[in-house]
């Protein structure tokens, strides 16, 4: 069976992007005075945090070390409003063990901190299903850039062409893309015509309700 599953984390495995931005609109505004609307905060939020500064602020306004605290400090408010809401999108419990009894390899890989990172699998006790767990602090380059994908298949031990990345953002798709990976989107955050530019989706869902691993 020449496949394997990739999955990005957030508004991929758990619906928790408005949290996200809800925790990033504060601290850009409240915080920083920034001054951005919702949907430009929004528009904003794809690789890693000190990235979405370094794209609002420039880089010379802060230190990495201040933009370290600023990012935990954006992830703790997140954790604080979300964890009692947090949950597996709909089907993906279901999805994970069909796959997981099919033999399929399956992986994380995210723009997320370790931080979080561990925040959703061992609340959620899902990290047995995964292979590897690919985090910002594994790359150098995030996405749209294809290392987040390339390194998951790597240490999965299985080829870029044989992957199916879940991805919820067209960033996320663009990375697969470059990887030479195909990609199901779920319609969390984005609507379809986002995705208008891409031509390696292979399917949209709005949950996992919708899939069968074995038909992939």
């Amino acid at each position: 069976m020449k496949r394997a599953f990739i999955f990005d984390m957030n508004g991929t495995m758990i619906d928790d992007m408005e949290y996200h931005v809800h925790g990033w609109f504060n601290i850009l505004n409240d915080d920083l005075g920034a001054n951005l609307s919702r949907e430009a905060v929004k528009r904003e939020m794809y690789g890693k945090n000190q990235e979405v500064l370094i794209r609002i602020f420039g880089k010379e306004k802060f230190t990495d070390e201040q933009m370290d605290q600023l990012a935990l400090e954006k992830e703790r408010r997140y954790q604080e409003a979300y964890l009692p809401h947090l949950s597996l999108i709909p089907g993906l419990q279901h999805f994970l063990d069909q796959s997981r009894d099919l033999g399929i390899p399956m992986g994380i890989g995210t723009a997320a901190i370790p931080f979080n990172v561990d925040f959703t699998l061992d609340n959620l006790h899902i990290r047995s299903y995964f292979r590897t767990i690919i985090t910002a602090d594994d790359v150098t380059d995030s996405k749209p850039h294809p290392e987040t994908f390339l390194k998951a298949a790597e240490r999965m031990g299985v080829q870029p062409e044989d992957c199916i990345v879940f991805e919820d953002a067209p960033k996320g798709v663009e990375a697969a893309q470059h990887a030479g990976m195909k990609a199901i989107v779920i319609t969390t955050m984005h609507t379809k015509e986002e995705f208008s530019a891409y031509s390696n989706i292979i399917r949209f869902i709005s949950d996992y309700t919708e899939l069968d691993p074995s038909g992939l």
